[in-house]
């Protein structure tokens, strides 16, 4: 069978969608083939926060920023490795340029956005926002999709209809009246929607869906179970594709190009040895259909990659329920009365840092002293205060858990350090040494809470420091962290115009790439929150753009 439309795009997530409006604005036939079962890809299953500097929240709120600061912030933190050619300076001030226009044209397709009032950039440097430059779906109702969609939508991580903040403060209820009053207000904003027939989502749950009901309403051709097998050619340009579409094999011709957002290779775990010795796929939680391929039919044709040993770093623990979304660590980490140690028992990160720099932290020490898995130690005051893997601990469940040998135990440390196999001496040490920090008010190792954003991953109940607070109650307990993912975060390599480039350096006519698929704009690191959804969609858009003739 064979088919004929203007543009293909590979995979469904939110760079997708958006690349799929701007083309359909512009009058073209625009088709999308997810290969798995459900529509959205890893956004879906996210925060779905979009890091967007300069955007119109910010200047309603009165919160600074300029295209100058933000091209000067990148600079100092993506553009800081130059073995990154897809952060090249051309290509971060694009993204700055671009990131805000495709916000203003999703606003104008009925979208509908907010800003977190706080999420701080996650590095000191020129240019930085303290206060941050995030940007987040509103809540959606999924009801609007009708039932045949709504059914086809991977489902999110956070089941309730609560803004991203509301749900970060969930974990001080027993300790916060503000806090409580948010779980009340969650709850009333619940039984209110459900009585009147809605059914609202929130974070990459809320930003997918308000794609996907845009996208149908604008006519885009949307099929699941649809897997590319292979890109056509038609002299050195990219002509289309060949698909499996429900188990029926079709040659679908796209006059004005082909855009890959197939997401990278977290689940392949061949691709992983090959690139990230030490990575497995076990820890990730990128979506199911993250495993590779359309980087490798790209990569047999030619084009360039890039940036291929880097990953969406996320700390991760394996619950001895082993559930298909594995917790997510880096908050863990960054509360007071806990520290991170190797198998030796010696500290040797920053355990407030970023998710991504924290798993990159584990898989480097791996290479020095054995750390993977790391030990997260916690003292009793932890337990009493915080919430873990999660949820709260209570007693049946920290039984259940010594239980499975998920968490360790011991009276003293040095009972813990043996129930780990760590030395007693070196974790005593360790552990004396960061109290003493404590004390004194600063982490003279690693500069832990010497950053606005470790401050606010810490308890903002917690002072002086959000982030400091001694080891010294016991029981006292550790927890094995792996070095997981959201994803990869190195792939095609991509001009300003989010053409794929080859070896030489020369186009790849009618290919396009975005998302995780692409060696990121990013280069090795996360400036802020969204720092991969935002240029995912971003890139899409400047795709759509130069593809329907339109490089404004």
């Amino acid at each position: 069978m064979k088919q004929n439309v203007d543009f293909i795009v590979v995979g469904s997530g939110a760079g997708s969608m958006c690349a799929a409006l701007k083309l359909r604005s512009a009058g073209k036939s625009v088709m999308v083939l997810e290969k798995t079962d459900l529509l959205g890809g890893t956004t879906a299953t996210s925060g779905g926060v979009m890091w967007i500097p300069n955007n119109r929240y910010m200047k309603e709120a009165g919160v600074p920023d300029s295209r100058d600061d933000a091209i000067a912030y990148l600079a100092a933190t993506a553009g800081a490795d130059d073995d990154a050619p897809g952060a090249n300076a051309e290509r971060r001030a694009t993204y700055v340029d671009q990131a805000p226009a495709m916000l203003e044209f999703l606003i104008s397709k009925g979208l509908r956005f907010r800003r977190i009032p706080s999420w701080p950039d996650y590095y000191e440097a020129p240019g930085e926002s303290e206060l941050g430059r995030t940007v987040v779906s509103e809540l959606f109702d999924l009801n609007t999709l009708g039932k045949e969609w709504k059914a086809k939508l991977r489902p999110g991580f956070i089941p309730l209809p609560a803004y991203l903040e509301e749900a970060m403060q969930l974990p001080n209820m027993k300790r916060s009246k503000a806090a409580k009053k948010t779980l009340f207000r969650i709850l009333g904003r619940t039984l209110k929607t459900r009585l009147t027939g809605k059914h609202l989502v929130t974070a990459g749950h809320a930003l997918q869906g308000q794609l996907l009901r845009a996208a149908l309403d604008e006519g885009v051709d949307i099929h699941v179970n649809a897997a590319v097998k292979k890109l056509l050619t038609h002299g050195d340009r990219v002509s289309g594709v060949l698909a499996n579409i429900n188990g029926k094999d079709m040659e679908i011709n796209a006059s004005a190009g082909v855009l890959i957002n197939a997401g990278g290779f977290a689940r392949n775990q061949a691709m992983l040895d090959q690139y990230i010795p030490g990575a497995k796929s076990e820890w990730t939680n990128a979506n199911p259909g993250d495993t590779g391929e359309m980087i490798q039919e790209a990569m047999a044709l030619g084009a360039a990659v890039a940036q291929m040993n880097e990953r969406m770093g996320s700390p991760t623990t394996l619950p001895p329920n082993n559930p298909d979304m594995k917790p997510a660590m880096q908050g863990d980490l960054a509360k007071p009365h806990s520290i991170v140690v190797d198998q030796s028992g010696q500290r040797f990160m920053r355990e407030s840092a970023s998710y991504m720099a924290l798993s990159k932290a584990i898989l480097e020490r791996q290479a020095q002293s054995p750390s993977i898995p790391s030990w997260m130690i916690l003292d009793s005051q932890y337990i009493d205060k915080y919430w873990l893997v999660g949820g709260g601990v209570n007693k049946k469940k920290l039984q259940t858990w010594l239980d499975a040998d998920f968490i360790k135990q011991g009276d003293s440390l040095e009972a813990l350090a043996q129930a780990c196999d760590i030395d007693p001496a070196t974790l005593s040490n360790t552990v004396t040494r960061f109290n003493g920090f404590v004390d004194a008010g600063e982490d003279s190792d690693f500069g832990r809470g010497g950053h606005i954003y470790d401050r606010w991953l810490g308890d903002d109940l917690h002072k002086p420091n959000e982030t400091l607070g001694k080891i010294d109650s016991g029981p006292f307990y550790a927890l094995r962290v792996y070095p997981g993912d959201l994803g990869t975060f190195g792939g095609l390599l991509t001009d300003e115009h989010a053409r794929v480039l080859r070896e030489d350096g020369s186009v790849m006519e009618g290919l396009y790439a975005t998302g995780t698929s692409t060696a990121s704009v990013m280069g090795r690191i996360t400036p802020g929150a969204g720092g991969s959804i935002g240029p995912s969609i971003t890139w899409a858009y400047v795709a759509a753009c130069h593809a329907a003739g339109d490089s404004s």
